[in-house]
């Protein structure tokens, strides 16, 4: 009976002793906590835009041609950049999540998009962004009837694919053999003159489709920028001294800076956000060689332009 007994009070008694001969009593296992199950967290995939174009949108004649094509997916395999990598650029820059690609043939209107590259094209996107031919149409200049209609059509196959798709499409800037020389359709008119039409004519092919949702007054912000003395408006005459020259040396497509001010414009339109939020040291402008003074001159320019066309929709 006491051995039954000796053992329980050992237990008790023990751990006293040991504490009044200074050693330390025996800890009592502690069981941990149960940890809380993880956090799950949700990955978005990055916003899908497609631009659709020519020489006037891979940069022709210029760095901005081969400018990072890394960056974005040519459909075609030619391995440019263009345009497409100016916004993706301005849009890491922003911290915005952008998956570019880009779909361009030179000299091309919308209807060779769309009868030789549906393939390509048809898929589901969340942003478009077509650009035609420089004139409208190749062969009567300023009437966008066939660019009108073949917009409507690619814009209805990218609805079909996803019905949330934003189209939006680009109205181009003046050329300045267009207006400067006798065998241009718009000589003798003033330098705003060519944009202006071309604006218009991209607006009416907004509202012929519900398909499309706007317009980028790409062609309008070339125009501000020689009001407001910023770029020169005719190259034949010379370069006024700290004037920009938009266009390169064929007086038709565009000059380093006149593509970084159509992107600024497509950035601004597209994203909502302001240009000028890229501030003067933004790498892609530097990378091409563009000073300070005129990438956050032309921010202004793009920005200015979008907010007095109330985003041209």
């Amino acid at each position: 009976m006491i051995a039954r007994f000796a053992l329980p009070l050992l237990a008790l008694v023990l751990p006293a002793l040991a504490a009044a001969q200074g050693a330390p009593a025996p800890v009592p296992a502690v069981t941990p906590p149960a940890m809380p199950p993880p956090v799950a967290r949700t990955v978005t995939a990055p916003r899908t835009i497609l631009f659709v174009g020519n020489s006037f949108t891979y940069g022709a004649l210029t760095p901005v041609e081969r400018f990072r094509p890394d960056t974005v997916i040519d459909l075609n395999g030619t391995g440019v950049g263009g345009v497409p990598a100016l916004f993706k650029a301005f849009t890491v820059a922003a911290g915005l999540d952008y998956r570019v690609s880009l779909e361009t043939v030179g000299g091309a209107g919308l209807d060779l998009h769309w009868a030789e590259k549906r393939s390509l094209l048809d898929r589901a996107w969340d942003v478009v962004v077509l650009q035609g031919y420089s004139t409208l149409d190749r062969d009567r200049p300023g009437d966008g009837d066939n660019n009108a209609r073949h917009a409507a059509l690619l814009a209805d196959m990218m609805e079909r694919a996803n019905p949330k798709v934003r189209v939006e499409l680009v109205a181009t800037w003046a050329r300045a053999d267009q207006v400067w020389l006798p065998e241009g359709h718009w000589y003798g008119k003033p330098i705003d003159r060519m944009a202006q039409d071309l604006q218009r004519g991209t607006l009416k092919a907004r509202r012929g489709s519900r398909a499309i949702d706007g317009v980028v007054p790409v062609g309008l912000a070339w125009n501000r920028a020689f009001d407001t003395g910023l770029a020169d408006p005719d190259p034949y005459d010379g370069i006024v001294t700290a004037r920009i020259d938009l266009w390169a040396h064929d007086r038709y497509h565009a000059s380093v800076a006149g593509y970084y001010l159509s992107a600024l414009t497509i950035f601004g339109k597209i994203t909502g956000r302001d240009p000028r939020s890229l501030g003067r040291q933004e790498r892609a402008g530097r990378d091409l060689g563009l000073p300070p003074e005129d990438i956050a001159a032309l921010q202004g320019i793009a920005r200015e332009t979008l907010r007095r066309e109330g985003n041209a929709r």
